[in-house]
């Protein structure tokens, strides 16, 4: 007998046997280092940079620990270059993408694997006055989206700088 919750997933997705698979990755973070911004082949911008996201909890001794995360962020195109001019070192980010793994050699031929976050959508997160916001050309919820998505959906998050818990 199947559990109470893949009976409520099974019935949001009514037409089909399986459930759909999902690579949704949402980080709030600050940036390590500054952007690294390069252009490809046909002028297509890329910016990489690194978020920090720490956790906390009680260790056996009962002392507060803290684990700090990094985490490889990509953003394309459009949004790439919104990165460059608006976030930098320390900055406080929402981002939202997919989790991606890619191989390759270094020059003695070694193999190296990379896990990279690409974004889709990054909002600022630093509370700055109106009037600096609008120096980025942010929407007016202050989002930065990737057009060629098509999946961020700034309306839901329009309002939620008031409602995130920290």
């Amino acid at each position: 007998m199947p559990t109470p919750i893949s009976l409520s997933l099974r019935s949001i997705f009514t037409n089909t046997d399986t459930l759909p698979m999902i690579n949704k990755v949402i980080l709030v973070g600050n940036l390590g280092r500054d952007p690294e911004m390069r252009y490809l082949e046909g002028n297509v911008a890329v910016a990489k940079f690194s978020v920090a996201t720490n956790e906390s909890y009680r260790d056996k001794n009962g002392e507060w620990q803290t684990n700090t995360e990094w985490h490889e962020v990509v953003a394309w195109r459009g949004l790439a270059e919104r990165v460059e001019k608006q976030l930098h070192k320390g900055s406080q980010v929402f981002v939202e993408g997919k989790l991606t793994h890619r191989k390759y050699q270094d020059k003695e031929g070694h193999d190296k694997y990379f896990t990279e976050v690409v974004a889709n959508v990054i909002r600022l997160l630093d509370r700055k006055d109106s009037k600096a916001e609008g120096d980025f050309g942010q929407d007016s919820a202050g989002s930065m989206t990737s057009g060629a998505t098509g999946s961020g959906d700034t309306g839901s998050q329009q309002n939620a700088d008031d409602d995130l818990p920290f």
